[in-house]
């Protein structure tokens, strides 16, 4: 008897924060379990329900997100680990905090991470949720670094950012984005963490992969291509030339109408045989 193998046979039943009954390709469970056993894992932006249906098709592990976005994202892809960033400055006060994740927890996303606090990472803890924090080159602190750039490439540094993995770990987060470290650093720090590792330009070391939807695509536009980014598509290109055939399009539209040519016959209905004629003696009566 041949066995037929199914994706769904590898789903995980489990409860959302908002105790609805649900599938899951991954737990937070399996990713420690993973982390344990050296199986690295993918993780991907997405901003839409476009992009996630791409990438839960290609069966990425996990996907991160806006909490604004995360509903949409979860449209479409109904069964992948989502992660919902609460952005700094989306959620200013702890209640305003609180109320965030807990609104999209219930929702139905499996983790929430903020570049937020130690203080605020143990308050969501505190409430149950599955919380991951953000360490190394936090966007809204390069200025502290003196622009965007690698840190941990000094032995301080590199202990900097060990202490605040730990400070995260004490604070109850179960993983962390590692952003910009030093590779070399970052293999060495990593054996004294129980952090689940997400490598954002941090080298090989992490637990898990993670890049932007747009960079992997060849999407990215309007600042420099990152060096740890890599781009597996030509979105742009692609972009490009649907906006030449667009702009095509619309100025064949318009000058279509200038012409006369549009609308024609083509394009338009008639009234039924006699009811024009019915139509006019209507309007001379009024």
């Amino acid at each position: 008897m041949i066995v037929q193998f199914r994706y769904t046979d590898l789903m995980k039943r489990i409860y959302t924060f908002g105790h609805e009954q649900v599938e899951r390709n991954i737990t937070v469970g399996d990713i420690l379990e993973n982390k344990k056993n050296n199986k690295k894992m993918t993780q991907v932006t997405a901003a839409n329900q476009e992009e996630a249906e791409i990438i839960a098709s290609q069966d990425v592990d996990m996907i991160i997100t806006g909490s604004d976005w995360y509903q949409e994202v979860r449209n479409g892809a109904p069964n992948t680990f989502i992660t919902a960033a609460l952005f700094a400055g989306r959620f200013i006060t702890n209640e305003e905090i609180l109320r965030g994740a807990f609104d999209v927890m219930m929702a139905g996303a499996d983790s929430v991470l903020t570049p937020r606090s130690f203080d605020v990472v143990e308050m969501l803890a505190k409430e149950g949720m599955q919380v991951q924090g953000h360490v190394g080159m936090v966007p809204s602190m390069a200025t502290k670094y003196g622009g965007i750039r690698t840190v941990g490439k000094t032995a301080d540094e590199a202990i900097d950012i060990l202490k605040d993995m730990k400070r995260l770990e004490d604070a109850g987060a179960f993983g962390a984005e590692v952003e910009c470290v030093a590779e070399d650093a970052l293999n060495e720090i990593k054996k004294h963490t129980s952090l689940v590792i997400n490598s954002l330009g941090s080298g090989s070391g992490g637990d898990v992969m993670f890049l932007f939807f747009e960079d992997i695509c060849g999407e990215t536009s309007g600042i420099k291509m990152p060096r740890h980014a890599k781009s597996w598509g030509n979105g742009n290109d692609i972009k490009e030339k649907l906006n030449a055939e667009r702009s095509k399009a619309i100025k064949g539209f318009k000058d279509d109408v200038g012409s006369g040519s549009y609308p024609n016959s083509d394009h338009t209905v008639d009234m039924l045989p006699g009811e024009k004629e019915n139509l006019l003696e209507k309007l001379d009566s009024l």
